[in-house]
């Protein structure tokens, strides 16, 4: 990491690059950390520290996470990069279910241009949604359960309605600073983002940890740690290269073509998304349990079941969603039929494969047998932490030495550097040219 880093620093270009992109999540960390308009910030943080690592807070501790710990805070950035990262799936889904969204995906610049227009007006509309539901639960006391203390110092109509716009206005402002970064900056900008609030808590729950099961426990969880991030990254890095050749053509007087190279197929083709989105599904059902008055047996059943992390049902069902969703999602975003046509237009082909039909069955007969070990590294990734029971890991006060926090924080590491590195060898190019 420091052999692409330090060297970065030397030109000034990217040196600007690497400032505007460390400024703009020194904002988003600000913001994270300034109560909103209405809010008492005193008493939202009593409560917090009562019901951190209850069932209260396990509902919410994903989004949480992602938001740096400023959801339960009730702070000017609670909704986060969520309701971007929501429309951005939506998009996705639609782009292969509408034929007006696939058009768009086709065109080129043009077309995602439009799409991210899209994804941009989905995100506000998602924000407003969040945002109502979040002060309604704050209202209400049913955010932060066992805390007897009212967190909105206004709870008129009008004081809830300021809330919730500056919490809009908060999370379209993250999605500015996640595209600025991605413009701008280095690295991808939401990522980067959903890495700060993740490092952010690492510090408190580490020292909660500490102070709960010991130094022994502590030790014990940063060896496990480390042996995680080195068992991830030499995952991430796995691919499968399948040789492609492309055919000699000549145009006028020159001729192209007649290269070997190579489609890398990722083992982990889907990411991360696959845990989030079973994180999400998991914790729905027991959100509605939660706000819904009264006990039943359906509302028993899922306390039982879907609240405790260390819960052999819950791990099952944890991991059979991360299965199903890690397939769902690499359905949608690779598509071999049209990688084989691509490839047919510019003359490539796989040896031993004709073009066209024959290709696309190869590459889904490929990826189908990698995906399997990807499906099962991420669902065993996840559900690692939780079935040792390394004491506050399996709660949310230890969420962020958790198997989700590991697989974020290493993926967008490592893209960062990729992508860090591929600017600085484009540089010493030119210079070498001149």
């Amino acid at each position: 990491m420091l052999s692409a880093f330090v060297p970065a620093l030397r030109h000034p270009e990217l040196r600007r690059k690497i400032l505007a992109t460390l400024g703009l999540l020194a904002l988003y960390r600000l913001g994270a950390t300034l109560p909103s308009p209405g809010v008492d910030y005193r008493a939202v943080r009593e409560c917090v520290e009562l019901v951190s690592g209850g069932e209260s807070a396990g509902i919410y501790q994903l989004i949480s996470l992602f938001s740096g710990g400023a959801l339960l805070e009730l702070s000017v950035f609670a909704i986060g990069v969520m309701p971007y990262i929501t429309a951005s799936i939506i998009t996705q889904v639609l782009s292969v279910v509408i034929p007006r969204f696939e058009e768009l995906r086709k065109e080129g610049a043009a077309g995602q241009a439009k799409i991210t227009q899209y994804t941009r007006y989905l995100s506000v509309a998602l924000a407003v949604l969040q945002a109502s539901a979040l002060v309604a639960l704050a209202a209400s006391g049913q955010l932060l359960r066992g805390c007897e203390r009212d967190v909105l110092a206004d709870a008129s109509l009008f004081g809830m309605v300021v809330v919730v716009l500056v919490m809009t206005a908060g999370a379209a402002l993250v999605m500015w600073f996640g595209e600025l970064i991605s413009e701008r900056g280095v690295g991808n900008g939401m990522s980067l983002l959903i890495l700060a609030g993740i490092a952010a808590q690492i510090p408190r729950q580490g020292t909660a940890i500490l102070e709960a099961k010991g130094g022994l426990a502590f030790a014990v969880v940063c060896v496990a740690l480390l042996l995680m991030i080195v068992g991830v990254i030499f995952v991430e890095q796995g691919q499968r290269r399948i040789p492609v050749q492309y055919a000699k053509r000549v145009v006028g007087r020159k001729m192209y073509g007649g290269a070997a190279t190579y489609l890398p197929l990722k083992v982990n083709q889907a990411g991360v998304v696959p845990v989030i989105f079973a994180s999400s599904m998991l914790y729905v059902p027991t959100l509605i349990a939660k706000l819904t008055e009264g006990a039943s047996g359906w509302q028993e059943l899922l306390q039982k079941y879907l609240t405790d992390p260390s819960d052999p049902a819950y791990l099952v069902i944890y991991f059979c969603s991360i299965l199903f969703f890690t397939y769902f999602y690499v359905a949608l975003t690779f598509d071999p039929v049209e990688r084989a046509e691509e490839m047919k237009k510019f003359g490539g082909f796989i040896p031993g494969y004709r073009p066209g039909r024959p290709t696309a069955g190869h590459l889904s007969y490929v990826l189908s047998r990698i995906t399997l070990p990807g499906a099962i590294y991420l669902g065993g990734v996840a559900v690692l932490p939780n079935l040792l029971s390394f004491g506050a890991m399996s709660s949310a006060q230890g969420l962020a030495f958790g198997g989700t926090s590991v697989l974020i924080v290493v993926s967008v590491g490592l893209d960062t550097i990729k992508q860090l590195e591929s600017q600085l060898l484009n540089r010493n190019y030119t210079g070498f040219l001149r």
